[in-house]
């Protein structure tokens, strides 16, 4: 459980320097540049992601159990997870209307994805590892909104040929993380199959 509370800090801390030193991470930029910067933020990132994922994959082996999971759970975790794709891809879909009205929605889908597999999965790791991600997205959705209305940012808006995209292909992924990657890469089948 070491290397996955090791991975968390080092992950989630990386990722949250814009929520708790903005000005410090905006002086080191202006001093190192932004080249340095994204280096050291990257290679922390990764270290980190490696290490929660060995760590994560060591406490899968003797789990700590907390409570019994509920099928109904597993069943809104699944459609919650169609609801996070969606998101993840809205980030990236140009003008469509998810990310006009949201204008976070990779933060959003980390929330989502936290919460569905909180209530999917019932161990001392699982509530560690999603627990931590929900506290730092509802933490960094927060902090990017008042950056947001700081700077007067304004979003364009959405499409429907834009919103059409990201939600067709938000689905897609979805189908294929649940009915094979998933299981693939952890060796979980979501829905049970």
């Amino acid at each position: 459980m070491t290397l996955l509370v090791l991975g968390l800090i080092l992950f989630l801390g990386a990722h949250s320097v814009r929520i708790f030193a903005d000005d410090w991470r905006t002086a080191q930029i202006a001093r190192r540049g932004a080249g340095a910067w994204k280096g050291l933020y990257t290679v922390v990132s990764i270290v980190g992601f490696g290490l929660i994922v060995w760590g994560y994959g060591q406490a899968r082996t003797q789990p700590v159990v907390l409570w019994t999971p509920q099928l109904w759970a597993r069943h809104l975790a699944v459609l919650l997870m169609l609801v996070s794709f969606i998101l993840l891809v809205a980030a990236y879909v140009p003008r469509n209307g998810i990310k006009s009205r949201l204008h976070h929605p990779m933060v959003l889908s980390v929330k989502v994805w936290a919460f569905a597999h909180l209530l999917a999965n019932h161990t001392l790791a699982d509530l560690l590892l999603f627990g931590s991600f929900l506290v730092w997205a509802v933490l960094d959705f927060r902090s990017a909104r008042q950056r947001d209305r700081a700077a007067g940012t304004v979003y364009p808006p959405g499409t429907l040929r834009g919103t059409l995209i990201a939600v067709v292909a938000g689905t897609l992924v979805w189908a294929l993380f649940a009915f094979w990657a998933h299981a693939w890469l952890f060796g979980v089948s979501p829905l049970g199959a």
